[in-house]
């Protein structure tokens, strides 16, 4: 059972940039799903949230308008479409599988966005 983060880079503000999530050894249709960030020195914050069937869709106030969270239930893969990047959007980003019935919930080990001005 895992999760894998990939696309991330060093980009420059106001670029696009496309990370997706690759999942395993769990049926992907049937979780929410999420992105979380964690910029150098501060807390992990969240980004966005996808329902299984992507009907809900939420995005912390930072990134609407910007970033386009979405889902392909057949390939088991999440992605997060990040445009018009800031350097505030500087971060480790994760996507998040959320807590089972036995409490446990499920991490990537990230990947890093870098943007630069």
């Amino acid at each position: 059972v895992q999760i894998v983060e990939s696309g991330g880079g060093l980009v420059q503000a106001g670029s696009s940039l496309r990370l997706s999530c690759a999942a395993s050894g769990f049926t992907f249709a049937l979780w929410t799903m999420h992105w979380y960030r964690q910029a150098p020195g501060k807390e992990r914050e969240f980004v966005a949230s996808i329902s299984r069937t992507g009907e809900n869709i939420n995005y912390t106030d930072s990134v609407k308008g910007r970033f386009t969270i979405s889902r392909d239930n057949a390939k088991e893969t999440l992605y997060l479409q990040m445009s018009r990047l800031k350097d505030e959007d500087t971060a480790v980003y994760y996507c998040n599988r959320p807590k089972d019935t036995f409490g446990s919930d499920l991490w990537g080990k990230g990947t890093l966005v870098t943007v630069t001005s």
